[in-house]
């Protein structure tokens, strides 16, 4: 079974391209302070990579 990752919005996507706000919403990702639950795969470690200087990451 893979991993699970915790992945919280820390920061606001305002000033960001609009290729990171789409990675950001299709995280599910869209309030400061929001909290999603991911399985580790390289797609969504991919994504992470986009817009890591938002998130904060937990690896479970």
């Amino acid at each position: 079974m893979a991993n699970k990752l915790l992945i919280t919005l820390v920061r606001s996507p305002v000033s960001c391209r609009p290729k990171q706000r789409r990675t950001l919403r299709a995280l599910g990702l869209n309030k400061i302070g929001r909290t999603v639950e991911k399985s580790d795969l390289p797609e969504i470690r991919g994504m992470i990579r986009v817009v890591d200087f938002l998130v904060k990451i937990v690896e479970n």
